[in-house]
């Protein structure tokens, strides 16, 4: 089965974790790596890491001066034009799926690119509404809002906006039960706080209604939503806002999460960090936990296989 790997940023970690990693890899799939054969080698040079005989490449992008992390318009291009390729090489069925390497917004931004990450161009590039979520066996959270500044959150939340997102919710994952969690704290104390909540449980209702089945549950008080015991019961859990659902699943299980982009249309998965420009090129041996995990969904998922079971 062929899987293309999107880099990610040259300037980041990803060339040195699909370097690492590309022996366990190989036996999961036959990555297809979207990388331009120049900057592979001088990638690979600047790690001190010899490029495997059967490291297959699909050319993309330009060559520009790895500068190791480093924000800058060439990376985010050259990163771009990566997961580009990827998704070229799905929609033509070339490959089965995709797993994306950490990009950087700034540099994105830098490039003159619109989109805010991944989930953004996926969504414009095939014409779907793709839903962002993050996770593991032990707790997935799916993001309501993710890439937008949380003053905006608030005008997000209509009844009429969240209904058809739990459904589209249900639809991909099929669980009997899932937890969505309120806005405000306390879940707005019935109005004292905040009246989104008000949203939210109309939206629930209605999704309810439209199932003919009680999938949906809350608003959850959000510093309540994650404890232990509500971890046994649920797994997945629907967030209003990316730090709402991002803070508790990294502190409980960064190193083994995954992104998964549902209602798609193709198959991506992606690691659950970024680009960690703090290490990158220093030979400090970055987790390719993630990667692998993110590499593993992506062949399940391409067999139809159940969703994200490790």
């Amino acid at each position: 089965m062929k899987i293309a790997i999107s880099l990610g940023d040259l300037n980041g970690v990803g060339l040195e974790i699909a370097l690492r990693s590309h022996e366990e890899v190989k036996t999961l799939c036959q990555p297809i790596y979207c990388i331009n054969e120049n900057m592979l080698a001088w990638g690979a040079a600047l790690l001190g890491l010899d490029i495997p005989s059967d490291f297959e490449t699909r050319e993309c992008g330009k060559v520009f001066e790895i500068a190791p992390g480093v924000c800058s318009e060439e990376a985010g291009e050259s990163s771009y034009d990566s997961f580009i390729t990827a998704v070229a090489l799905a929609k033509s069925n070339e490959v089965s799926g995709i797993v994306t390497l950490p990009i950087n917004k700034e540099s994105w931004a830098m490039a003159g690119l619109e989109y805010k990450g991944h989930t953004d161009a996926l969504s414009d590039l095939l014409g779907c509404d793709a839903i962002m979520m993050l996770g593991c066996e032990a707790m997935f959270t799916i993001l309501y809002t993710h890439h937008i500044p949380l003053k905006d959150v608030p005008h997000e939340i209509k009844a009429k906006k969240l209904k058809p997102f739990l459904v589209k919710v249900y639809e991909e994952l099929g669980a009997e039960k899932i937890a969505v969690l309120g806005l405000n704290p306390h879940a707005g104390d019935n109005g004292v706080i905040g009246d989104e909540e008000e949203e939210i449980k109309k939206a629930i209702m209605k999704a309810n209604h439209f199932l003919e089945r009680e999938v949906f549950e809350g608003p959850f008080v959000p510093d309540m939503a994650f404890t232990q015991a509500n971890r046994h019961k649920y797994q997945y859990f629907v967030c209003m806002y990316h730090d709402q659902g991002l803070i508790p699943l990294k502190v409980l299980h960064f190193d083994e999460s995954i992104n998964v982009s549902l209602n798609a249309g193709v198959i991506r998965t992606s690691v659950d960090h970024g680009t960690a420009f703090d290490i990158a090129y220093k030979n400090m041996n970055p987790s390719t936990q993630s990667y692998i995990n993110a590499v593993r969904e992506a062949v399940k998922l391409s067999q139809g296989k159940a969703l994200l079971t490790f």
